[in-house]
C-alpha cells in the first residue's frame, strides 16, 4: 500500500508542476516525503561508481531508495503525460476555480509548514518576510523570450527542476518566465522526444547539483530553511489569486495572445471591470476542496 501511495504523491506532485505557480515541491513537503526525496537524490554521485565495481547494481539501487524514486518519478510521469491537456483546457475555459483550488491549496500548505517550526524568533520572521519578498518579486517580473534551441531547453531544465523541488517556487512559472513554458507543454502533449530528452538531460544536471546544497542546509538550518521556503510559498499567492485583470498581451511562440502583465481585482470588482461572472460560490467549493485534500494528505502521512 505504501508503494501505492508513493506512485499517488508523485501523481500530484506531476499535476501541481504543470500549473505556473504551483510547486511540486509544496504537495513532496505537505505529503512527507520531502526530506526522503532530497535525500535520496543527493545519493546520486560519483560514489556510486565504486559501490557498483564492488557490490553491483543491486547494491547501488537499494542506496539510492531505487523503489521509491521509480515510483514517484513514474507517478509524476503519469500525471504529465495524463493531465497536461486536462489542465490546459481548465486553464483556458475555468480558469477561477482551478485558480481557488491552487489557492486553497497554498493556504492551509503554508499552515501545515508553520507548524514543523520548533522555535520562532526574529530571524525566523525575517526568513519569512525575505522569502515572501523574493518570491514576489519573481512573480513580477515580466518573462523573457527566448528561443526553444537545444541549449536553452537545457538551460531551462536545469533551472526549472531546482524550481520544482522547492515549496513554493514553481517550476512552471519559471518556464513561464524564461518563455519556455509553451514549448515544452507542447512537447509533452505532442511526445516530442528530442524536446522532452533535452529537457530532462537539464533537469538532471540541475537536480544532482541543487539537492546537494538543499540538503545541506535542511540538515544545518532546518527552522531557517523551512521558515524561508514557508515565505516563498505566501510570495506566490498573488500569482494564483483567482480575479486577475488583463493590462498587456504578449504573442507566444504558437503565435497565440497570452496575458503579459495582470492586476488582482476583487471578485466584486471583477465583474464590474471585465464584464464575466467571478463564480465566487465555484471559487469557495474549489477552494475548500483544495484544503480538504491538503489536509486528508497531512492526515495519511501522520500515519
Amino acid at each position: 500500500m505504501s508503494k501505492v501511495f508513493t506512485f499517488l504523491k508523485g501523481m500530484a506532485m506531476g499535476a501541481a508542476d504543470v500549473v505556473p505557480g504551483v510547486s511540486g515541491g509544496t504537495i513532496a513537503f505537505i505529503t512527507g516525503i520531502y526530506d526522503t526525496l532530497l535525500e535520496s537524490i543527493r545519493r546520486v554521485n560519483p560514489s556510486l561508481i565504486g559501490l557498483w565495481r564492488k557490490e553491483g547494481f543491486k547494491a547501488v539501487f537499494n542506496h539510492i531508495n531505487g523503489t521509491f524514486l521509480v515510483l514517484l518519478l513514474s507517478g509524476i510521469l503519469t500525471s504529465i503525460f495524463t493531465l497536461a491537456r486536462v489542465i490546459t483546457w481548465m486553464l483556458h475555459t475555468h480558469p477561477i476555480p482551478l485558480w481557488s483550488f491552487f489557492f486553497g491549496l497554498i493556504i492551509i500548505s503554508v499552515i501545515h509548514m508553520f507548524k514543523q517550526i520548533t522555535h520562532w524568533g526574529a530571524s525566523r520572521i525575517i526568513a519569512v518576510i525575505a522569502g515572501a519578498l523574493f518570491a514576489y518579486g519573481i512573480t513580477v517580473l515580466h518573462p523573457l523570450t527566448l528561443e526553444p534551441t537545444h541549449v536553452n531547453i537545457l538551460l531551462a531544465g536545469s533551472i526549472a527542476i531546482c524550481a520544482m523541488i522547492l515549496p513554493g517556487i514553481s517550476g512552471s512559472f519559471i518556464l513561464l518566465l524564461l518563455g519556455m513554458y509553451t514549448p515544452i507543454l507542447g512537447a509533452a502533449r505532442s511526445l516530442d522526444i528530442v524536446t522532452l530528452g533535452l529537457f530532462a538531460c537539464g533537469c538532471v544536471i540541475g537536480l544532482l547539483t541543487f539537492s546537494h546544497i538543499l540538503s545541506w542546509v535542511l540538515r544545518n538550518y532546518r527552522d531557517i530553511a523551512l521558515t524561508f521556503l514557508t515565505g516563498l510559498m505566501l510570495g506566490t499567492l498573488s500569482k494564483i489569486w483567482p480575479w486577475k485583470e488583463t493590462l498587456t498581451w504578449r504573442t507566444n511562440s504558437s503565435g497565440e495572445q497570452v496575458p503579459l502583465i495582470e492586476q488582482n481585482l476583487s471578485p466584486f470588482s471583477f465583474e464590474h471591470v471585465t464584464g464575466q461572472p467571478a463564480l465566487l460560490g465555484y471559487a469557495v467549493v474549489a477552494m475548500l476542496l483544495g484544503i480538504g485534500i491538503v489536509w486528508g494528505l497531512e492526515k495519511v502521512a501522520d500515519k
